[in-house]
């Protein structure tokens, strides 16, 4: 069996379609899969592959994400009617959709503009689209019936109003309706002026806007995950208690359990060890840089997550994006979770600061001896150290210093 466009349909379409036939190889096609279904995939319970590669000569489409604006919009029409293009306008109202395209009429006079929306008979909605593809067309004011199965090449511009309302899949198909030649490709994603989205919506609008690139679907959907959540991996309704144990620790166990469904032996290794940095500096997010509890939370689990210096350079730009130039006590935080990567590199478990000591403590079997002597070599009678089974290093610092800076140089040694 062959899905195509998985994303339209729902669990309970698929439930539907595995009773009718329980021992059947199932492959499905989608730009954006949704969230539960790439979980399952994440996770082991479906096997995935990912095309990367475009059709050749496309152009990725340049995607704006801004506040409604009447002299962006004409513009932007105006531009591609020069290029002898057509625009597609999504307003999702089918009530004023006809009030909508008078609007555009006033803003572009000289436009040929049309309006079409599911409501319409069939005929109707097809001498439209004849006229359209026809180029008798313009401006064509529509709504998200246009999301998936048009291919019109000569339609580059896209203009989608109240954007925040939209899914992030679902806008991921829409500005794929443009972009479709070897032409460069405009999407104009839009919301209210002056109105305050949700955390949500914020995020789904960041992330059409970031993932711009061809491929970019599988990058979507996995935004969409952590958005969203997996929802259900068996039948309708989550079975267990997810809810209890945490969707963290669910995705643990669940791992587990695959891993020992395919005969892999699933060790303590496989766990990441905490690494604890107890010193005297202020690290944390203040209440007049983000005032939302929520929004913080993120952050601080997106710190806690950055693995490379990469990832905390994106982190990074990611806050001074949102927040404005960030406190020094944002900055001390960003430099913790440079020095818990170093210190995963260098097998050390823990440091704490007593004083004018830094203790930095070694997991077990991971202490490599021969650093003693260099330790030594470099910073004299300011180095002791301690055997045991799990040996530790006390450095004594110049307290002149700055402690983030004292620490990592003292790291970069070991």
């Amino acid at each position: 069996m062959i899905i195509d466009e998985e994303h339209r349909f729902g669990v309970k379409d698929k439930e539907k379609i595995k009773e009718m036939k329980t021992n059947v190889d199932v492959l499905t096609m989608t730009a954006t899969p949704i969230p539960r279904t790439l979980h399952m995939s994440i996770v082991g319970v479906r096997d995935m592959s990912v095309i990367y590669e475009p059709p050749q000569d496309r152009k990725p489409v340049m995607t704006y994400v801004l506040e409604y604006d009447k002299e962006v919009i004409r513009e932007a029409i105006t531009k591609e009617l020069e290029r002898k293009g057509q625009v597609f306008y999504l307003y999702n109202n089918v009530e004023n959709i006809e009030k909508k395209k008078e609007e555009i009429q006033e803003l572009v006079p000289d436009a040929r503009i049309a309006f079409a929306h599911g409501k319409m008979n069939g005929e109707e909605l097809e001498d439209i689209m004849m006229d359209f593809i026809q180029k008798k067309i313009d401006v064509i004011v529509c709504t998200t019936i246009l999301e998936s199965g048009i291919d019109i090449p000569n339609a580059n511009t896209i203009i989608i109003e109240n954007a925040d309302r939209l899914g992030l899949a679902q806008l991921y198909q829409i500005r794929g309706r443009v972009g479709r030649s070897n032409r460069e490709g405009y999407a104009y994603i839009t919301y209210k002026r002056d109105k305050l989205l949700s955390e949500v919506a914020d995020k789904r609008l960041k992330a059409i806007k970031d993932f711009t690139e061809f491929g970019s679907g599988f990058k979507i959907a996995l935004r969409d995950l952590e958005i969203r959540g997996a929802g259900s991996i068996v039948g309708e309704f989550q079975h267990g208690h997810m809810e209890q144990v945490g969707y963290d620790m669910y995705c643990k166990l669940l791992d587990e359990v695959m891993k020992e469904m395919k005969g892999i032996t699933v060790t303590n290794d496989d766990e990441q060890e905490e690494i604890q940095i107890d010193i005297d500096v202020s690290s944390y997010i203040p209440e007049d840089y983000i005032e939302s509890s929520d929004i913080k939370i993120g952050i601080y689990q997106d710190i806690a997550l950055c693995k490379n210096e990469e990832e905390i350079l994106d982190i990074t730009d990611e806050i001074i994006d949102r927040f404005g130039s960030m406190p020094k006590e944002v900055e001390n935080l960003l430099e913790i979770a440079r020095i818990k990567n170093m210190c995963k590199e260098k097998g050390i478990n823990k440091i704490v600061q007593r004083g004018q000591n830094l203790i930095f403590y070694f997991s077990e079997n991971k202490f490599d001896p021969s650093c003693v002597s260099k330790l030594i070599g470099i910073f004299k009678n300011q180095v002791k150290f301690s055997p045991s089974a799990l040996p530790y290093i006390t450095y004594k610092f110049d307290q002149n210093k700055s402690i983030i800076k004292v620490v990592k140089e003292f790291l970069k040694e070991i």
